[in-house]
């Protein structure tokens, strides 16, 4: 699933000589794909000019999804469910997918994006009938169970921590008694949180209630993470570390800027927080993954639309207007160079908010307020083919997720390993493999500058000189670096913007609400819209993860089916 046209050169990037070996270095082939940055900073450059180029051809249809990451995606399935089938769906890049895409490097499936999926709760039932739909899950003897292929095989993390390998995230080999006191204490903490008000996955299914935040969520909403924990006394290292790194995984910032509502909905809006010795319920912290990630299930979610010539990808928004009587949207086809326009009654908006609010006209308020009030974290994505498995450090085995303590690259997550849910076994489990290498770069100063002015090889070099700490030899086995870079990957949550977002999850079209079946009532979703417009992404839960860019998208789609 990359891009038609790769960004690619071969070139070498240096390394160092294995002891005693004087051969010439590697020749280590990659490049940028994925995502093209130059299209994006054109069609930036362009919106800024106001000089947009004529409509050459006029199209039209029942709805127009504006944008096909997984909220794009779901509205489009919400339609086809509801029995809307005259709507196209455009798409700036080649393939749809958003911060959920998947590729093939070498032969081998691996993630561009988001790598897994917890196992959804009941607050989830969008994403719980999708997976039923996918038949990821199913009822058995009244029960419902899922199917073991795609929940992620054992071992799943493990931690690289004073110079060995050790089983999961939280630093436990050789730390103190005053450590494991502090775990202890976040523990009950985060219980605490959760008993003064429910959190849920996704949040914006608290906001149908007559006050849209809880009085408890606003006090941590108003605060850091950070600023959180030093009021409770919680100052020990490697807990800090620990919630830092969790923050910077799922919102691309950490403890310091976002909020601390963000920081225990971590915790409290899945599985809880559990310090060592604890019981857990490892049915709750399951976690689904596929070797290229969940674009496995955004693959799925884009094929019915293909197949009926429903999508329409390297494709940019121009320019959506609402008038009177429809809604008229121009796009750029970067195939044939001509601008196109969309003309329909409804419109799905489902790009990100930066984007919304500089194509949508005379925007809404809660638009352009929501524009202002959100940060942004860069991300970067470094898929690292090698032709053999790598040796290890002592501890604990090769696993799922591996996360290096104090990683020396700024804003490094560790990396997932491709192969890991391989049902073969003997000598295919001793052949090549990918390694997805994560960066947030939401902390590093100047990191979105970086993203779009430092050449692959820099970033390739950075991930090697990391991984090579636990793995000595993997600049020996690397064949091959493919670096995706998302500019503006994911909303921060940062203090204050639950509040302002809770708020416009009450500016719904209720218009449409009696019509529809009782099913649908049910799991009728509140979404920001006006009267032939409903917005629809990740952005308007202020922070990205599938079960919120989803259930957005499903209820948009519900709004202008």
């Amino acid at each position: 699933m990359q891009r038609r046209h790769f960004l690619t050169t071969a070139a070498t990037v240096a390394t160092a000589l294995l002891p005693g070996c004087d051969k010439a270095p590697r020749v280590l082939e990659g490049g940028f794909t994925g995502i093209d940055m130059a299209r994006g900073h054109a069609l930036r450059d362009l919106l800024k000019t106001g000089n947009l180029p004529a409509p050459a051809v006029v199209r039209r249809a029942q709805v127009i999804i504006a944008g096909g990451g997984v909220a794009g995606l779901a509205a489009a399935r919400s339609l086809r469910l509801a029995g809307v089938q005259d709507f196209a769906l455009l798409e700036l890049e080649d393939t749809p997918g958003g911060n959920s895409r998947g590729t093939v490097v070498g032969g081998l499936p691996c993630p561009q994006g988001a790598h897994y999926l917890p196992v959804p709760g009941d607050n989830a039932r969008e994403v719980q009938d999708l997976l039923e739909e996918l038949g990821v899950r199913r009822r058995v003897a009244g029960r419902w169970q899922y199917d073991e292929r795609h929940l992620c095989h054992s071992p799943q993390e493990r931690l690289f921590f004073d110079g060995e390998w050790q089983e999961g995230l939280l630093p436990v080999h050789g730390v103190p008694d005053t450590t494991l006191a502090q775990y202890r204490h976040f523990a009950r903490a985060v219980d605490a949180e959760a008993r003064a008000a429910r959190f849920a996955m996704p949040a914006l299914k608290l906001w149908n209630q007559k006050q849209p935040l809880a009085p408890a969520h606003q006090a941590l909403d108003a605060i850091t993470f950070e600023q959180w924990l030093a009021a409770q006394g919680l100052d020990d290292a490697h807990l800090r570390w620990y919630l830092d790194y969790c923050c910077r995984d799922d919102y691309g910032a950490g403890t310091g800027r976002v909020s601390a509502w963000a920081g225990i909905h971590y915790f409290a809006s899945r599985h809880g927080f559990h310090a060592p010795g604890e019981a857990v319920d490892e049915a709750r912290e399951s976690v689904l993954t596929w070797p290229e990630g969940n674009g496995w299930i955004t693959q799925r979610l884009a094929d019915p639309l293909r197949a009926a010539g429903q999508l329409r990808t390297a494709t940019s928004v121009l320019r959506i207007t609402e008038g009177r009587h429809g809604v008229e949207v121009d796009a750029l086809n970067h195939g044939t160079g001509n601008v196109e326009r969309w003309v329909a009654p409804q419109c799905v908006v489902a790009l990100p908010v930066l984007l919304a609010a500089r194509v949508v006209q005379q925007p809404p308020a809660f638009l352009t307020g929501a524009a202002q009030r959100l940060q942004w974290a860069p991300w970067l994505v470094a898929n690292i083919h090698i032709t053999a498995p790598l040796t290890d450090r002592p501890g604990a085995a090769p696993a799922w997720d591996n996360v290096l303590y104090a990683d020396p690259t700024a804003g490094g997550l560790g990396y997932v390993n491709a192969g890991h849910q391989r049902l073969d076994t003997g000598a295919n489990l001793a052949g090549p493999t990918v390694l997805t290498y994560y960066q947030a770069l939401g902390d590093v100063q100047g990191g979105r500058q970086q993203l779009a002015t430092q050449p692959w090889q820099h970033w390739a070099d950075a991930a090697l000189a990391a991984l090579s700490v636990p793995h000595p030899d993997l600049r020996e086995r690397a064949t091959r670096v493919d670096i995706t870079r998302y500019g503006h990957a994911m909303a921060i949550p940062t203090p204050g913007v639950q509040e302002y977002l809770s708020k416009i999850g009450l500016h719904r079209a209720t218009s449409k609400r009696n019509s529809l079946s009782k099913t649908e009532r049910l799991s009728w979703i509140p979404t920001p819209a006006t009267a032939r417009l409903a917005f629809a992404h990740s952005d308007w839960s202020g922070y990205s993860v599938f079960e919120e860019a989803f259930t957005r998208g499903h209820g948009a789609g519900l709004v202008v089916a």
